[in-house]
């Protein structure tokens, strides 16, 4: 299996699609399986700007039909009726084959996604041509009883979109980084399965994405790392 880590830049506007799609384009042919980051689709801090950006799911058509030829995983803030989800989609073989609605929206210091999303309620795997597959967005993974859903689903593979903001400068490097790199490595071990981590990267009216995009085997070992701060899209084995 050959997957493709896309550590973009969103933009706080609707061109983030036009981009997927070429990026998509342009590695179909050598990767099975592409990921992009948490909201890659909408840019991170909509706030009040979220009822123009937010996507309906008919007008992500363009994923779907691209989807028979590699798996797509998007970050996208979502409407459904009234109520707004951040999103994990799943696109495979032409066809909208999960979507995961973030359960724990955090509420503190920067982050003021619980003001505009409604939260999800489940944690659950579905099955791919690669195997079984759990999906999880960025504070889901902070939390210990997703960790223990997550145990008992028995995934092969954890996608994990991420847009996590550079913050704790020190001589040891980025503490934000160090705590990240310990969740997902001791997830992947409890679970026993590999973990794909794609965070994003870029700036957002003050804030700074840091990436360093990886993978994780189920030994909890980093064995597939993208540097940090630098739009990226690579491909390994897994």
């Amino acid at each position: 299996m050959k997957v493709t880590l896309a550590q973009t830049a969103p933009k706080l506007n609707r061109c983030n699609l036009d981009d997927i799609i070429s990026i998509v384009q342009e590695h179909k042919a050598s990767s099975d399986l592409i990921v992009f980051p948490e909201l890659s689709l909408s840019g991170y801090l909509l706030q009040d700007k979220l009822y123009e950006d937010a996507w309906e799911l008919e007008e992500l058509d363009a994923l779907r039909v691209l989807s028979e030829d590699i798996d797509i995983v998007v970050g996208v803030a979502l409407r459904e009726g009234e109520q707004f989800k951040n999103c994990a989609l799943y696109f495979s073989g032409g066809e909208l084959l999960s979507k995961h609605d973030k359960v724990h929206l955090p509420n503190y210091g920067m982050f003021e996604e619980a003001r505009y999303f409604e939260a999800g309620t489940i944690f659950e795997s579905f099955t791919s041509k690669f195997g079984k597959i759990s999906m999880v967005v960025c504070e889901d993974l902070w939390h210990k009883d997703v960790h223990h859903d997550l145990i008992k689903e028995n995934p092969d593979y954890i996608i994990a979109l991420v847009a996590s903001p550079a913050r704790g400068f020190s001589d040891e490097g980025l503490e934000i980084a160090h705590q990240w790199y310990d969740i997902i490595k001791k997830v992947a071990q409890e679970c026993s399965a590999k973990l794909i981590f794609v965070n994003r990267v870029g700036f957002e009216d003050g804030l700074g994405f840091w990436g360093g995009s990886c993978v994780v085997q189920s030994d909890g070992k980093i064995v597939h790392q993208l540097k940090k701060y630098e739009v990226l899209v690579e491909t390994f084995n897994l």
